[in-house]
């Protein structure tokens, strides 16, 4: 994935406040991003039931 520096700086930022790594920062924000969207839920984790 291409991300502009500040964008992937502030991921970092982020995931380290959260003691997160980057890769499942990420995934937390697409997963709410998506579910904001009404695309999937939010509160399960993908395969789950």
């Amino acid at each position: 994935m291409r991300v502009r520096p500040e964008v992937l700086e502030a991921v970092e930022r982020l995931a380290a406040a959260e003691l997160r790594s980057v890769n499942a920062q990420l995934e937390v924000l697409l997963r709410e991003a998506l579910a904001r969207r009404g695309v999937v839920r939010g509160d399960k984790e993908p395969g789950s039931r």
